[in-house]
C-alpha cells in the first residue's frame, strides 16, 4: 500500500503569511528580507518623479533657488526681517534644505495607502517598505540641494568675502537628518493610516504643510521673537533642528541641548505611534479604501 499511496513529503516553507493579532506584532526582519524590493521602489520614485519633463532633476535646484529669490525680495527687501547677520540667500536656503526634505517625506508618506492601494491588494510585502522607500528617495533631492548650498557657501566666501563659520556641529548633520526623516515618517504614516477612514484629512495635508512652514524658522531667525511667541515656535520639533543646522554652517542661530533632546523625544513618540497605528490599519485598510 505504501508503494501505491506514497507519503507526502514535508516541505520547509521559506515564508509563512499569517494575520497580525496584536498592535505590537511588527516584523522588522521582513523589511531587511525585502531590501531588494525596497531599492526597486526607491529607483521607481526617483525615475518617475521627473519622467517626461524637460529639465528633469534640475528641478531639485531650480525650485529652492526660485523660492530663495522670492524670500529675499519679500522678507528681506520688503518686510526687512533680519537674518542674524548672515547673507539672506544662505540664511533662507539653509532653512529650505531641511524644510524641503521634511515636507517631501511628510507629503509622500501621508498618501501611502491611498496611492498604493492597487499594488497592496495584489501582492504581499511588508507595507512599511513603501513609506521607507519614500524617505530614502527624498534623500536624493536633499543631497542635491545640500550640494547647492555648499556651492553658494564657497561662492560667498571667495567672491563676496563673507566669513563662513563652519564648526564642529556640522558633524551632527547625519543625526539631524535622521531626526527629520523619522519625524516625517512618523507623522506621514500616522496621517496615511487616518486617511483610510477619514478621507477629508487628505485635503488638509498641503494646506497644513504650508502653514507649518511659517511656524518654523525658515524665513526668520528664532531671535526675531521674544516671550510667548518664541515659546510657541519652540514647540515645533523642527525649530531646534533648523537652528542647529544653521549654526553649524553659518554660525548664526540659537539652540540648546535641552531643545534638541525635546526634538528627539517628540520624534521617537510620533514614530512609535505612527508605526503602531500603521501596523494595525494595514491588515484591514483594503476594506475601507
Amino acid at each position: 500500500m505504501d508503494n501505491i499511496f506514497p507519503k507526502k513529503e514535508s516541505k520547509d516553507w521559506t515564508l509563512i503569511i499569517k494575520p497580525k493579532t496584536s498592535w505590537f506584532d511588527i516584523q522588522f526582519s521582513d523589511i531587511w528580507r525585502y531590501r531588494d524590493l525596497l531599492m526597486l521602489f526607491v529607483r521607481r520614485d526617483f525615475v518617475s518623479a521627473y519622467k517626461q519633463t524637460i529639465l528633469g532633476p534640475l528641478w531639485y535646484v531650480i525650485q529652492p533657488m526660485l523660492t530663495t529669490i522670492m524670500f529675499i525680495v519679500v522678507f528681506d527687501r520688503v518686510a526687512e526681517i533680519p537674518t542674524d547677520g548672515a547673507p539672506p540667500a544662505l540664511f533662507y536656503l539653509s532653512g529650505l534644505v531641511i524644510w524641503n526634505y521634511f515636507s517631501t517625506c511628510l507629503t509622500k508618506t501621508s498618501v501611502t495607502f491611498s496611492a498604493n492601494s492597487g499594488i497592496f491588494g495584489k501582492v504581499y510585502f511588508p507595507r512599511l517598505i513603501m513609506p521607507i522607500s519614500n524617505i530614502i528617495s527624498a534623500l536624493i533631492g536633499f543631497g542635491i540641494q545640500l550640494l547647492l548650498l555648499f556651492v553658494l557657501l564657497i561662492y560667498f566666501y571667495f567672491f563676496v568675502g563673507v566669513q563662513i563659520s563652519l564648526n564642529i556641529y556640522i558633524l551632527f548633520l547625519p543625526f539631524l537628518l535622521l531626526l527629520v526623516a523619522s519625524l516625517g515618517l512618523g507623522f506621514g504614516i500616522l496621517i496615511s493610516s487616518l486617511t483610510t477612514k477619514y478621507r477629508d484629512l487628505a485635503n488638509l495635508i498641503g494646506f497644513g504643510t504650508q502653514l507649518l512652514m511659517y511656524a518654523t524658522p525658515v524665513i526668520y531667525p528664532l531671535s526675531f521673537f521674544e516671550g510667548k511667541y518664541k515659546s510657541l515656535i519652540m514647540i515645533n520639533p523642527l525649530t531646534p533642528i533648523i537652528e542647529m543646522f544653521r549654526y553649524s554652517i553659518l554660525g548664526v542661530g540659537e539652540f540648546q541641548i535641552s531643545s534638541i533632546l525635546y526634538s528627539v523625544f517628540f520624534t521617537m513618540v510620533s514614530l512609535f505611534l505612527g508605526i503602531l497605528i500603521f501596523n494595525k490599519i494595514e491588515k484591514s485598510f483594503m476594506d475601507v479604501v
